[in-house]
């Protein structure tokens, strides 16, 4: 049975390939990556290389590599089917039984919204009564939130008690299994369930279309076992890399940006400020659906993180993620406060608008910097200026972060700055800039001969069926595709190109469901290919194409390499005298193109 895209681009959403190995195997990160030990073949030292950003594994000892969905499939030795399945019931998915979805996971979707507005409803009533005492007075007096818009974002309790909400909600006619669903309980031994939320703070999360799609939660007492903060677990309705708490209302805001924060009780504090703008991600970082989601609502998003060394990190990660979007970046950074013992500490949104006030944060927003001004003012940080061996590397790290910008005006005007901050000339910072920027291009330059001059059979698979007959054209189809799988926009650039010049079947396979995702609107990605391919054919495009090419020649790389193509199809597809002179005009036309 073929699955709809939709269903199968929700399933991996849902899933993250470094949880869904680690029940598997042990993974050691190094850096953002993950590693391991292959547990399809025998070897001492890590090779198997697990990808967070892009959701996919690959070996470099036996070259096997796909998304979460193949990876279980491999390791338990299923079908995809069965694979899939397996992954959707962990997630709480069903699987649908045509391309439109089947009317039973419609209604469990359905029923879990109305359980969570119901238990919703619970939580608001348990903090008006004698229970909620704690809890009013946390609201009240801890975090100063008013009853209007403690009513407004549904704040309530979950009592100190293990089947309150269970029994409340079967007077409602929601059974063990709906709460399970829900994540709104928890199963323990011989069957029997309690309540997941229990003596806590509860904010229930909305969606855009008002729908209450699952909770969070802060600790009311000093349990040391227990987390200070919780959500609900992955469901059908709530996925915490797609979730952004507040945009129910921020998306109706006057304000010309929205402002993206750590903490859901700083959104609520905000927004009594005056600042309706305000959202946060679930605690996690911030992904690029969630971008794909605010590029709808916004064209400036406003970054207020933490200013501690984790809050900088996540400003950093969050830029790199948005640097690919049309949004335009501003980071606002709180000063840090004084603490009792004299040192500095940290400071949130939260803290600052309760010891400052609303003005104070507005003069702060207007004073708020670009991600690139962010970038380095956190460069200058690092250095003392007042050494010229300091001085020197600040200008050669500054311009490195200078050399990554596009626009020709941007890099002049911020290597002005670093002039002035390190008191040098423009001019040098300027050539130090150019240089890293050609050192750059070369290295790219360098990657692609290295590639263009790897011998056949390097880059032959490994599977007899799959060995390319044509090495010239298969090199170019599968340089295309890396630059495609970089972004599917570059479609746009090659609307000529068909995958039935590919001279590798399997490459021109590749092409051509990458192209039918990208104008039907999915995503195009690496691992989406695990549904139309064999495992060796995963395997295969795994291996050539996890290669990331640079994106300030990739356009150029394009070109030529469908030029190779298209000459290498017409080559071999020889059938009269006008295919040849169409051949030759081709070549002459690159000669005199200077190609």
């Amino acid at each position: 049975m073929a699955l709809p895209d939709s269903f199968l681009d929700e399933l991996r959403d849902r899933l993250n390939i470094v949880d869904v190995v680690s029940n598997y195997v042990h993974l050691t990160p190094r850096g953002s990556d993950f590693w391991a030990c292959c547990p399809f073949h025998n070897e001492k030292t890590p090779s198997f290389h697990v990808e967070p950003d892009r959701q996919i594994y690959y070996c470099f000892g036996c070259h096997k590599g796909g998304g979460a969905i193949k990876f279980v499939q491999e390791y338990e030795h299923i079908t995809f089917m069965d694979a899939v399945q397996k992954l959707a019931a962990q997630v709480g998915m069903q699987v649908p039984e045509d391309g439109r979805g089947s009317d039973e996971a419609r209604n469990k979707r359905k029923r879990i919204l109305e359980l969570n507005k119901e238990a919703a409803r619970f939580f608001r009533a348990t903090l008006q009564s004698p229970e909620g005492a704690r809890a009013q007075a946390y609201i009240r007096e801890k975090r100063r939130i008013t009853n209007r818009i403690s009513a407004r974002f549904g704040l309530g309790a979950a009592p100190d008690a293990w089947t309150n909400l269970i029994q409340a909600m079967a007077q409602k006619g929601y059974d063990k299994r709906d709460l399970l669903d829900a994540g709104l309980a928890v199963s323990k031994d011989k069957g029997n369930i309690y309540d997941k939320f229990r003596n806590r703070l509860m904010l229930p999360v909305i969606d855009v279309r008002g729908d209450v799609i699952g909770f969070t939660s802060r600790i009311l007492d000093d349990n040391p076992n227990a987390p200070k903060y919780m959500n609900t677990p992955e469901t059908q309705v709530f996925r915490k890399r797609s979730v952004l708490y507040g945009l129910n209302y921020a998306k109706t805001t006057k304000r010309p940006n929205l402002i993206l924060v750590e903490g859901n009780i700083d959104v609520i504090t905000m927004h009594q400020a005056g600042f309706d703008n305000t959202i946060a991600t679930m605690g996690t970082a911030l992904t690029e659906e969630h971008v794909r989601i605010l590029s709808r609502y916004t064209k400036e998003l406003v970054l207020c993180l933490d200013n501690d060394a984790a809050g900088e990190d996540a400003t950093q990660r969050a830029i790199t993620v948005l640097k690919q979007s049309d949004i335009n970046v501003r980071v606002l950074r709180l000063p840090q406060r004084r603490m009792e013992n004299g040192q500095l500490g940290k400071q949130d949104p939260d803290d600052y608008i309760k010891n400052y006030g609303p003005a104070s944060f507005e003069a702060l927003m207007d004073g708020s910097s670009n991600s690139v001004e962010y970038r380095l003012t956190v460069v200058e940080r690092k250095y003392h200026l007042d050494q010229d061996d300091q001085k020197a590397a600040y200008l050669q790290e500054a311009a490195t972060v200078i050399a990554g910008l596009d626009s020709p005006v941007e890099r002049e005007i911020y290597a002005g700055r670093c002039a002035t901050v390190a008191g040098v000339s423009k001019e040098a910072v300027l050539q130090e800039v150019e240089q890293i920027r050609k050192q750059k291009y070369r290295k790219a330059r360098r990657e692609e001969e290295r590639f263009n001059m790897v011998p056949g059979r390097q880059i032959q698979p490994q599977a007899r069926q799959l060995r390319y007959q044509n090495l010239r054209s298969a090199k170019a189809e599968i340089q295309v595709l890396q630059v495609i799988l970089l972004d599917g926009a570059y479609f746009q650039e090659i609307p000529d190109l068909d995958a039935a010049e590919f001279s590798s079947p399997l490459l021109g396979k590749a092409f051509s469901v990458l192209k039918r995702r990208w104008q039907e609107g999915y995503r195009v990605s690496l691992n989406a290919l695990e549904a139309e391919c064999t495992g060796e054919e995963l395997d295969e495009l795994v291996s050539q194409l996890r290669a990331e090419p640079n994106r300030q020649t990739a356009s150029a790389v394009l070109r030529q390499c469908v030029d190779v193509i298209h000459e290498e199809h017409t080559g071999h597809n020889v059938t009269d005298e006008n295919d040849l002179l169409q051949m030759a005009e081709r070549k002459r036309k690159k000669y005199i193109d200077g190609g």
